[in-house]
């Protein structure tokens, strides 16, 4: 069939009309998926979990609903001013550096993007951390992970971290921060999940050590900046040393835990 030429020429502005339309339309659809709705309360503490981008909501759901060990671990003293710790948890990278120069553990993290990093305890338990949410007082996470043990075969899953700090006073009039996590974890195989339900108690330990691990390096380089700033500015600066910006905060840090009287917790950048 042949179209006049008048009718070609009103059909071609109306068809890129109608295709930007469908085009916006479509994406419009993509860019708003249905939000899962996930619960707040856990274990007595409040977690906004409904300002988590609702593309990920869907994906929390499912451990969250139908997990197959669920702990609450802590709390647990970090002896640190919040700042200093905040910006600790906010640089895993620096942090498992510091800690793997110092001793402190087998602890290696990267990034793998803005806002995603790869992270292992060098001791059989790695995984994949997506922050997703964070204010002074909470964190929520979200991990893929695996875990190779001496007790258990090689395991993979999913995670959801809900974070929780509060700062405490400590004997000497300090600031300390008490850190609490709920941990749910979700197997991808269900052969180990079944396992799982019927050893519960002694995995729920495994589960718990694991997730403990995961975000022990800040504590553990608690002490040893507190005990030993010489030697946390020496690891710092050795080359490869690392950022500058790092390499600032971290001096601050040090003078700020030896004269607390003295000079405030360094601010976040």
């Amino acid at each position: 069939m042949t179209w006049p030429a008048h009718t070609v020429r009103l059909i071609g502005p109306v068809a890129v009309v109608l295709a930007a339309a469908c085009a916006f339309f479509d994406s419009s659809a993509r860019a708003a998926p249905d939000r899962c709705s996930l619960p707040s309360h856990h274990v007595g503490m409040v977690f906004p979990l409904d300002q988590v981008d609702a593309a990920w909501s869907c994906r929390l759901e499912p451990i969250l609903a139908h997990y197959t060990t669920a702990n609450k671990i802590g709390p647990i003293r970090t002896p640190l001013p919040k700042q200093v710790y905040l910006y600790l948890l906010e640089h895993p990278v620096m942090t498992a550096a510091l800690a793997n120069r110092l001793d402190l553990g087998l602890y290696k993290a990267e990034w793998r993007g803005p806002d995603t990093f790869w992270a292992t305890d060098g001791e059989g338990t790695e995984g994949i951390v997506h922050p997703l949410y964070q204010d002074q007082s909470r964190r929520i996470y979200y991990i893929e992970g695996t875990h190779d043990g001496r007790f258990l075969p090689r395991v993979s899953g999913k995670a959801v971290v809900l974070f929780s700090l509060r700062v405490v006073q400590d004997g000497q009039g300090g600031e300390s921060i008490d850190n609490t996590m709920v941990a749910y974890l979700r197997l991808d195989n269900r052969l180990y999940s079944g396992l799982l339900s019927m050893l519960r108690p002694l995995i729920g330990t495994v589960v718990t050590r694991q997730v403990v691990k995961a975000f022990d390096a800040a504590r553990r380089l608690a002490g040893t900046m507190r005990e030993h700033p010489e030697q946390v500015l020496f690891e710092a600066t050795d080359p490869p040393g690392l950022p500058d910006e790092e390499v600032a905060f971290i001096k601050a840090a040090l003078a700020s835990l030896n004269q607390p009287a003295q000079r405030p917790a360094p601010s976040l950048p």
